[in-house]
Formats: structure tokens, sequence, C-alpha cells
């Protein structure tokens, strides 16, 4: 993330929009938007893709609190949600749709700094195991790909499981590509031929 942080501030209450503001300016530097109408967020973070939303929103029903974490992109930077009260489930389902932060009892400009630095964190570590997740799925997907491509090769030629991997292995240095896009050639073809 940038040094200076963009952050959207979704926050229907003219004076308490100020607040969080003054709180901002005073923790740092952060570029900073006002949104008044909820319904606006979407547009707004399509607009100016910010690095981090705040929503501050008395009491949110399943409903809105659905369409603000969606209208704020959870996936793509950190959100944290500031609420009065919470019904039962509420807070549950804000974390699964990927809120950051979700604070009960309201946003308190004192308190701002400290969960925005949490919630960036959190976001942090969640999309770093988003990634190490996306990874080790490929892996897996790769290493399937090239155990049917060994074993197709085992029945052509009769030959042993190590073989059959020396083979991919020289056929995928000879092309300069990896055994996993040389076994998925093979597996691709096999499959045309029936």
């Amino acid at each position: 993330m940038p040094s200076k942080l963009s952050v959207i501030v979704v926050e229907p209450d003219r004076e308490q929009a100020l607040q969080i503001v003054d709180a901002l300016e005073d923790a740092g530097e952060f570029h900073i938007r006002v949104v008044a109408d909820m319904s606006a967020l979407a547009r707004h973070v399509r607009d100016h893709a910010p690095d981090v939303v705040l929503i501050d929103v008395a009491n949110p029903s399943r409903d809105q609190l659905e369409e603000l974490t969606l209208a704020s992109g959870p996936l793509d930077r950190p959100v944290a949600m500031f609420v009065d009260r919470s019904d039962d489930g509420l807070s549950a389902a804000a974390i699964e749709a990927g809120v950051s932060a979700y604070v009960v009892d309201g946003m308190e400009p004192r308190r701002l700094k400290p969960i925005l630095d949490a919630a960036i964190a959190r976001f942090r570590m969640f999309q770093r195991m988003r990634a190490e997740l996306a990874e080790a799925k490929r892996a897996l997907e790769e290493r399937k790909v090239i155990d049917r491509a060994k074993g197709m090769i085992m029945r052509a030629r009769g030959i042993g499981e190590d073989e059959a991997y020396a083979l991919l292995r020289k056929s995928a240095m000879d092309q300069g590509r990896r055994v996993a896009e040389v076994a998925e050639a093979l597996v691709t073809a096999a499959g045309l031929l029936g």
C-alpha cells in the first residue's frame, strides 16, 4: 500500500464525518473522501479505488450490511465497519463477507487509527493466505496432470514411473517449458485423440 493512504469514509452524519476526518488528519497523511449517501458507495469505490473503506452505520439490517460490504470491495481493500449495535450473526456475516474489522459500539475518532491499522494488518494477512491457497491449489492441479501424463507414458512405452517422469522432464527442458505445461499438452492431445 502507498505511504499516503486514500480512504473513503461512509458517514451520513455531517458532524461525525468532520470528527472522523479530523481524527484521520491528526493520525497521519491520508487522502480522505467522505460519502454521505450509502447508495453511492459502489460508484465512489469504482471511481476512486481507495486503499481503505471505513463505514459507520448505526444499526444495519442484514441486507444493508451485505450491500455495503459488496459495494466496498472487501477482497480488494481493507474495510472497517462500525456499528452502534449488532444483531445475532451479523458480525459473523460481515467477517465472512471479507470485512477486515467489524466494531460494535460505534466509531470513536480516538480509536480510529488503531482500528484502521488492525484492519489493514488483517487484510494483508488474509490476502497472503488467499495467495498461498491459490498457489497450493495450482500446484495440486499441476501434480494431478503430471501424474496423468506419467501414467499415459508408462502404459504407452511399458516403462516405470521414474522413467516416465524423466521423459517428461527432458521434453520440457528441450522445449524450454515447464514439466506441467508439457504434461498438460500431452493430456490434452490424448483427450483429442480419444
